[in-house]
């Protein structure tokens, strides 16, 4: 049996892992196997300015953690090494930067699984979401679509104008 003082730490690791995982609106786990100090660098970079929290986890820590909140069907992903990438805001940020470095790094870095608002997400879903443009992106395009009629109205109204001013310029010059 392990010492009171090992027995809380662990407590307190379980703790920070359901409030980490409590609020969140989507996650991914990775195995990450021999990736450089640099690429990790970049990747916990990029997830940073993203608002992604990134940490390597133990998994029977995280088994217990997910448990408690009712993810248990991602426990049979759980061996190996195991990382995970958590976010409170957009909720394919984790899922598309994820891919992005699972892509570059081959089989060194692979999504193990992913959720997103408490729901267990089938790794093809992951990697579908994953190719999603961000949401900003996403926001633009809505943006643009809607401003279209306005902006093609514009164009024909414009062009009606045109049309009407050109032979009222050219009759003066005919009858001189």
């Amino acid at each position: 049996m392990p010492n009171a003082k090992v027995l809380s730490e662990k407590q307190a690791v379980v703790a920070a892992l359901k409030e980490s995982l409590n609020g969140a609106t989507s996650g991914v786990l990775v195995d990450y196997k021999g990736i450089t100090v640099a690429e990790d660098t970049a990747l916990r970079k990029e997830l940073r300015e993203n608002g992604v929290e990134y940490a390597v986890v133990k998994n029977t820590l995280l088994r217990r953690a997910l448990d408690d909140l009712n993810l248990g069907d991602l426990d049979n992903v759980l061996n190996g090494s195991t990382s995970m990438a958590v976010t409170k805001g957009d909720p394919i940020a984790p899922m598309r930067i994820v891919n992005k470095y699972a892509k570059q790094m081959g089989d060194r870095f692979n999504i193990k699984a992913g959720f997103m608002d408490g729901q267990v997400l089938p790794l093809d879903d992951v990697l579908a979401l994953s190719e999603l443009p961000s949401k900003e992106v996403l926001l633009s395009q809505v943006l643009g679509m809607l401003l279209m009629p306005l902006t093609q109205l514009a164009a024909v109204t414009e062009a009606i104008v045109e049309k009407q001013t050109a032979p009222a310029e050219e009759a003066p010059a005919a009858a001189e």
